[in-house]
């Protein structure tokens, strides 16, 4: 296997398999003292998480968790 000249390198379809390296899955890259392995990254990422920072604490209203479950349910 060979790396290209951008630095990429196809990780075979079984191995994507087994460890759930699905399409846009955040890796990280780890070295020791026998080499260097690569990890699924820990830290939660994509569009859903992207959108849920940007909203994180612009809630400013005074509802409790009982009057917006009312509200959800009509």
């Amino acid at each position: 296997m060979r790396i290209t000249s951008k630095g990429q390198v196809t990780i075979p379809l079984e191995f994507r398999n087994q460890f759930g390296l699905l399409p846009q899955t955040e890796v990280a890259f780890v070295a020791d003292k026998t080499g260097l392995r690569i990890i699924k990254s820990q830290k939660p990422s994509g569009k859903g998480q992207r959108l849920l920072d940007r909203m994180r604490g612009r809630g400013g209203g005074k509802l409790s968790t009982e009057e917006i479950m009312k509200l959800t349910r009509g």
